[in-house]
């Protein structure tokens, strides 16, 4: 009898094992392989958004790049000039997103006076990698491509980094935990802790809606990817980073909550800058708010980027 109850006991927890463990395989698995926007669809989005102007893209100053990332591929991208400036602008991508999505903020930031090189993240694009790590292994891939454009550039250029989404999140994690090397940032839509955007995203699209599939989450993504979702949250970085950033959400965004903006913001020490938008969803404040948007960056970078003080690193005529 005893041996029996041992054996349906064994049999129980095995099963309850197995269950949990296709839980957590299930759940990365869609994390870590999510599925990506077709770049034809990207381009063709872009193209009847009138985001992306063929005969400019043809006819401007660019050139190809390649990357090496310190996980081991090479990141792609493209380094346009259509100025002849040494400030420059890092542009990262949202997730499922390439760099084609990005050619809309190289137009925004030709009119401010900066070339810009855009980029594909990790398991995107052109992109070699695996696994999409929503900012853990993309910081890295952020900072390559940074040392690459400071050793072609002067010492008194000016560069910054825009994000958006997730390219917002890893631009707050390189700058806070590896180096704030940038002279300013633009976080546009970035979650502040993305263990709490997977369990406002897998109570409201899936079945699992219980902390436990978060903890669950955490255990095999450490085990398949190597990290821990508290490596991946924004929070815990951005009182780390010096130099301004610009914060910027919409309020009607329900994919990753303004709230999430508007902490980040009250974390950050020194210079810094928020705007809210009234229209637009996820992703959405440069495409439903243009001019809006430029004046909001204009006015940042001329009161804490253009007019800073060299020798006190203060904003001048504030």
């Amino acid at each position: 009898m005893k041996k029996r109850i041992i054996w349906i006991f064994g049999l129980i927890t095995g099963i309850v094992g197995g269950i949990a463990s296709l839980i957590g395989y299930l759940i990365t698995s869609r994390i870590i392989y999510i599925k990506k926007k077709d770049d034809h669809f990207i381009l063709e989005r872009e193209k009847k958004a009138l985001r992306y102007d063929e005969n400019w893209y043809t006819n401007v100053r660019k050139e190809k790049i390649s990357v090496h990332s310190p996980n081991g591929y090479i990141i792609k991208g493209i380094y346009f000039m259509p100025l002849d400036t040494v400030n420059t602008m890092i542009v990262c991508h949202g997730v499922t997103e390439n760099k084609v999505n990005s050619i809309k903020y190289v137009r925004l930031f030709e009119r401010l006076g900066f070339n810009t090189i855009v980029y594909d993240h990790r398991r995107h694009g052109e992109t070699g990698g695996k696994t999409t790590s929503y900012g853990y292994y993309e910081k890295f891939d952020l900072q390559a491509v940074l040392h690459y454009l400071k050793k072609r550039l002067a010492k008194e250029a000016i560069v910054g980094v825009h994000g958006e989404s997730m390219g917002a999140a890893t631009t707050l994690l390189y700058a806070g935990t590896l180096e704030d090397e940038a002279d300013f940032y633009i976080a546009d839509c970035p979650y502040s802790d993305f263990s709490e955007e997977l369990y406002y995203l897998l109570t409201k699209q899936t079945p699992f809606k219980t902390a436990f599939a978060i903890k669950l989450a955490n255990l095999f993504l450490r085990l398949r990817d190597g990290y821990w979702l508290k490596n991946i949250a924004p929070r815990t970085a951005v009182s780390n980073i010096q130099k301004p950033v610009l914060f910027i959400h919409s309020l009607p965004d329900d994919f990753i909550l303004p709230g999430m903006t508007i902490e980040l913001y009250q974390l950050k020490k020194g210079p810094k800058m928020l705007k809210l938008f009234e229209q637009g969803e996820h992703a959405q404040s440069f495409n439903k708010n243009p001019q809006e948007y430029e004046e909001t960056v204009r006015t940042f970078l001329h009161e804490y980027v253009l007019n800073k003080d060299q020798n006190t690193g203060d904003p001048k005529n504030r």
